[in-house]
């Protein structure tokens, strides 16, 4: 099996390589938007600017397997003119271009990694693979463009095409919200969190890495979507202590009102930043259990240390 990985010298993508690399699990083509990445010889290596426009052919040569990680991704304080234009730019016309013209050559199988916020940015219920969509910002909306033209190409072309939508994910070099609080907590700077209740699903890359690549052979996956999970909901306390566990200190948690924070947040413009580390956004990943007979290779504990090692 040859198989191409787009995206592959990003956070998810240099894990994935590394793995698919040392486990042989197929002859490797991978594509970075500049030549400076340095992977194994027997690794075909195409720098590629990924556009509507992009010709794929000398990278698809002989490819059964896609695993399109390359993206726009969600910015916080985002300054294009038209963000959601750009997104759609990006996300949503170079995948489908890629598609296409995958589809023309027999690919047997797309994996596309999507996103959570495709069915939204916080819930009272875990979020299920079947749940009606309801992006709310423009990256959530590109993405879901993306996953209904290739559904549309797929129904069009037979080829398979497999869904994966994770949450947050976390792991060594990971940066956002999870960074700022590995700072704070190395600091040892207290938290005012030690009150929260809320409920968050996350995804270690060591789990999305290996539901990935068990998305790419497994002959149930064609045509499936996957909610990516640890399988264990943290709140936001217990992920600051799991945290400061990895980084052998202890956590600086105080009690502070939920309600007051909120209404902190909310009148310095940071409400946003207050929902991603405080609101509840749980997932179900019954599907990848049930479908694949997938579950997570490491705990949250497990990867929260190696997360800071």
């Amino acid at each position: 099996m040859r198989c191409l990985v787009t995206g592959a010298a990003g956070f998810v993508g240099s894990p994935l390589v590394k793995r698919l690399h040392e486990e042989k699990v197929c002859d490797l083509v991978v594509t970075t938007r500049s030549a400076t990445p340095a992977f194994p010889d027997d690794v075909r290596h195409f720098p590629i600017d990924i556009t509507d426009r992009t010709d794929w052919a000398g990278a698809l040569e002989g490819v059964d397997v896609i695993v399109h990680l390359a993206a726009r991704v969600h910015i916080m304080n985002d300054r294009a003119a038209d963000p959601l234009a750009e997104f759609r730019r990006t996300n949503t016309a170079a995948t489908l271009n890629l598609a296409e013209q995958a589809a023309r050559t027999g690919l047997k199988r797309f994996v596309f990694v999507s996103t959570i916020k495709v069915n939204g940015e916080e819930n009272d219920r875990p979020f299920r693979h079947d749940d009606t969509p309801k992006p709310i910002d423009p990256y959530g909306i590109s993405k879901l463009e993306s996953e209904t033209g290739l559904r549309e190409i797929a129904a069009r072309t037979g080829m398979d095409v497999v869904i994966i939508r994770p949450p947050l994910v976390y792991g060594p070099g990971a940066r956002g919200n999870f960074a700022l609080l590995t700072g704070l907590v190395r600091k040892r700077i207290p938290l005012p969190f030690a009150s929260l209740k809320n409920r968050r699903t996350l995804v270690a890359v060591q789990n999305l890495v290996d539901l990935i690549i068990t998305c790419m052979a497994h002959p149930a996956a064609g045509g499936e979507i996957f909610l990516a999970g640890d399988g264990e909901d943290l709140s936001t306390p217990a992920l600051i202590s799991g945290i400061a566990v990895g980084l052998g200190v202890k956590p600086m948690l105080v009690p502070f009102p939920s309600a007051v924070l909120h209404m902190a947040a909310k009148a310095v413009g940071k409400e946003a930043v207050y929902q991603r580390l405080c609101g509840s956004l749980q997932v179900d990943i019954s599907q990848a259990r049930d479908v694949l007979g997938w579950s997570p290779v490491v705990t949250p504990r497990e990867g929260l240390k190696l997360a800071v090692k």
